[in-house]
């Protein structure tokens, strides 16, 4: 659904009760076309945190109309809980997308169908011929990994761990987010199921990111690293759990 006809008033409504939080560092080749594809949509509240980005990813983002916060300390969690500060009374969803170009924001429609009984929605690349191609070996095995430990932790069966996301704003409240680094999609997760919100993950065709390299994805050291997370993070969690 993009603007060339009028949005129905109920879709206008909804669009502006959504942050979009696009934590970013060196994404300047892609995220004109991230942005460009929100404001497509009709979101306008668009929160770009520059996570120490060495290149013009601030610059772009201001030049297109987003508002862009400094986050220099590295940290996916803490760029996204930093996006997260300050929100409009207005605001009742956050949604939490890449700069990459990966995640296909043209399915938002199917997103905003379900936000009335749901507080928690994620993209599941998995679910898609499309998604599961855009996938490395390294990003489907720690899936499974995570997956199967939280099924086995807290009983609850989710299939991805993507980072296209919608969280309503309570919810995002009572769950008291405390990983700021890459464990934070994770205790998201979590958090939704110990709190018993409503979840439902909704199959997007996501793509191989436009450009550059990715942070983890690409890199061996870093997925290792990204999988000692995925068990740290999930130890801590069951460890507060029983505490």
């Amino acid at each position: 659904m993009a603007l060339d006809s009028p949005l129905p008033p109920y879709v206008c409504r909804r669009l502006e009760a959504i942050q979009v939080v696009i934590p970013v560092r060196d994404e300047e080749s892609t995220l004109a076309h991230v942005i460009g594809q929100l404001q497509a949509q009709g979101l306008r509240r668009i929160r770009v945190v520059d996570n120490g980005s060495s290149d013009r990813s601030a610059a772009i983002a201001r030049q297109l109309g987003a508002e862009v916060l400094s986050e220099p300390r590295p940290g996916y969690g803490r760029a996204c809980w930093a996006g997260c500060l300050h929100l409009d009374p207005a605001v009742r969803w956050l949604m939490f997308c890449d700069g990459d170009g990966g995640d296909p924001i043209e399915e938002l429609p199917r997103f905003l169908e379900l936000l009335d009984d749901h507080d928690l929605l994620l993209g599941d690349r998995t679910a898609t011929a499309v998604g599961r191609a855009s996938l490395t070996p390294l990003q489907r095995g720690g899936n499974r990994l995570a997956t199967t430990l939280i099924a086995l932790g807290w009983g609850f069966r989710y299939r991805d761990m993507g980072p296209l996301r919608l969280v309503r704003r309570e919810a995002f409240d009572a769950m008291a987010m405390a990983d700021r680094g890459y464990g934070w999609t994770l205790e998201m997760q979590v958090r939704a199921v110990e709190l018993g919100l409503r979840i439902r993950e909704v199959p997007i065709a996501h793509r191989p990111r436009l450009a550059g390299d990715s942070k983890i994805s690409g890199r061996w050291g870093a997925s290792l690293r990204a999988g000692s997370v995925i068990l740290t993070t999930l130890g801590r969690l069951w460890l507060r759990r029983w505490s």
